[in-house]
């Protein structure tokens, strides 16, 4: 048994996990020592949490060796990992009878499957009752609650607790975007006092922290004080200038790197996405960049082709998006979203549902932002049925949360079908409450199909959202304004004045006549009379309205013209 306990731990810890099965299988009895070894090696692979917890309910029922703290230990991250909370509960109740519980590895572990399981109140409340609380407990804590980053990681230096180079790293990464620029200073400052600022992963960290808060400068900083510049500083520098839209100078960095260093799959993923965020930029530069990728073997990775699919369909070439994406080796959820997204902005909205389609064949599960793409080609196609279901399943059959964007487009798709009420009850139901872009659609929705009664409910939310923005009032005069209703039309404009809200003026432009290669833009508003040739417009304009008043088939009139 020593041999085979031997030979199970060192193919585990060696990686060869076929090998330490066929020993384990093989095994003619096994005690603690060989099910720990087993179990341990599983959970280290970190690929396989289900056979982890398979092998532990097997040393259950074999019932030859009762778990120790470190079976459980391995186990309780598994439960995490598939989200199986109850069994975590029972493994955790477990723990308490076995009497470790109140080791801190065993309360790390708990705190880190509760927040995996969708219960960070249960997380926070272990964490908080924790008996010895050391540096892994406050890392894992930072790790899963990021918008409690900051105020955690001053509690953990009130506690007494020395943060070291993967806290930081935790932490910086974990920090909300709306973080104050102070907060980071801070935190930079607690770095250099550590001495840790020179390690590379802390001081990378930092970069992509100035990064979030829009402070490069700073970040090329950091940068400039590394004392070795390895490929993935590089890399997120370009990034955050990339985020933060100087193009430029990701463009001088990338030319500085490659003197030095071979760019990667993130590094050309980074300067394509650059190239894509500024369009005064080159496309020549995208184009030459393109072609590196495919000199260097890169061109077909999913990262890069993520980002070419982006930078072409951006830049008017929705065909050469089509080709990047053929060419991707391994169609992850990268490329299936960079090419329904490219669809989406482009109008083709039944190339979307198709592609949606052969996602969900090819196994991949598609994301929020897929989700507001495929909703928002139903909108726009008419597929309200498709569009509906697709959302009543997206977080039971996708695992994807509602935002409130698949909300309003749903509310808005809704509303152009004329399903007013069933577009007002979802509408409610935003757990976060109505949003405004929900709501204007939905008037707008209702002033179409002229539904004064959902129209009157929902511009009461909205006035109350906004009381000193004109648009709701404006919409539902119209509204009464088309039933001949003047008398509500009269008391929804004395209520505009009684609460002193104004209609903005609107203005719109047109081409009136092009010189060479520039265009000659004329502004106008409504009664507008500053144009020279005033009565003349009007004239056309009132002719082109009885004009389209007219039209009852358009198609059909087109037709004719065209004939």
């Amino acid at each position: 048994m020593f041999v085979c306990n031997a030979l199970v731990t060192a193919y585990s810890r060696g990686g060869s996990l076929d090998a330490a099965r066929k020993v384990f299988d093989e095994m003619p009895a096994r005690d603690l020592v060989s099910w720990n070894a087993m179990v341990c090696g599983l959970a280290q692979e970190g690929d396989c949490p289900a056979e982890v917890i398979q092998v532990f309910v097997r040393m259950l029922k074999d019932g030859g060796a009762r778990p120790d703290r470190i079976s459980v230990c391995s186990v309780i991250p598994a439960c995490g990992g598939v989200g199986k909370l109850e069994l975590g509960r029972q493994i955790h109740s477990f723990a308490v009878k076995l009497g470790v519980e109140g080791h801190d590895s065993i309360g790390n572990v708990l705190v880190a499957m509760y927040y995996k399981c969708g219960t960070p109140d249960c997380a926070r409340k272990l964490f908080k009752f924790m008996d010895e609380r050391d540096v892994i407990s406050w890392t894992t804590v930072m790790s899963m609650d990021g918008e409690d980053a900051v105020s955690l990681f001053n509690g953990m230096r009130r506690d007494g607790v020395a943060p070291n180079e993967v806290t930081f790293v935790v932490m910086l990464s974990a920090m909300p975007g709306d973080c104050s620029a102070r907060e980071g200073q801070m935190i930079h400052a607690v770095c250099l006092k550590t001495g840790l600022s020179d390690k590379a992963a802390a001081a990378n960290s930092l970069i992509t922290m100035y990064a979030k808060l829009q402070r490069m400068d700073d970040a090329k900083m950091v940068f400039n004080l590394m004392p070795h510049l390895e490929i993935i500083a590089w890399n997120a520098l370009i990034s955050g200038y990339a985020q933060n839209e100087k193009c430029e100078d990701a463009l001088e960095v990338f030319s500085s790197m490659v003197k030095s260093i071979k760019p990667n799959e993130t590094t050309f993923a980074s300067i394509l996405s650059a190239v894509t965020s500024v369009e005064t930029v080159p496309m020549a530069y995208g184009q030459m960049y393109h072609c590196q990728t495919l000199k260097l073997g890169l061109g077909t990775r999913e990262y890069v082709s993520g980002a070419l699919i982006d930078l072409y369909a951006k830049r008017g070439s929705l065909e050469e998006s089509w080709k990047a994406f053929g060419e991707t080796v391994r169609r992850s959820l990268i490329a299936w979203t960079a090419i329904i997204s490219a669809n989406s902005k482009h109008g083709n909205y039944d190339a979307v549902i198709s592609l949606f389609n052969d996602m969900a064949r090819s196994g991949v599960a598609p994301d929020g932002v897929v989700l507001l793409s495929v909703l928002t080609a139903c909108r726009y196609s008419g597929f309200v049925s498709l569009g509906r279901e697709i959302f009543d399943s997206m977080a039971a059959k996708h695992g994807a949360d509602l935002w409130p964007e698949h909300y309003a487009c749903v509310v808005d798709m809704l509303g152009r079908a004329g399903r007013l009420d069933e577009a007002e009850e979802l509408m409610l139901r935003m757990p976060s409450g109505p949003s405004v872009s929900a709501l204007q659609s939905l008037l707008g929705a209702c002033r179409i199909h002229g539904n004064t009664d959902v129209g009157e409910r929902v511009a009461g939310v909205l006035t109350e959202t906004e009381p000193t923005e004109s648009g709701a009032y404006v919409l539902l005069s119209n509204i009464y304004a088309e039933k001949g209703d003047w008398g509500a039309v009269a008391r929804v404009r004395r209520q505009m004045r009684e609460r002193g809200v104004k209609k903005e003026v609107g203005f719109s432009w047109v081409d009136a006549g092009a010189v060479g290669d520039s265009l000659h833009l004329h502004k106008f508003s409504s009664d507008d009379t500053s144009h020279p040739r005033t009565e003349e417009i009007y004239r056309v304009a009132e002719w082109l309205g009885w004009e389209m008043k007219n039209l009852k088939n358009p198609l059909q009139v087109e037709m004719e013209y065209l004939v």
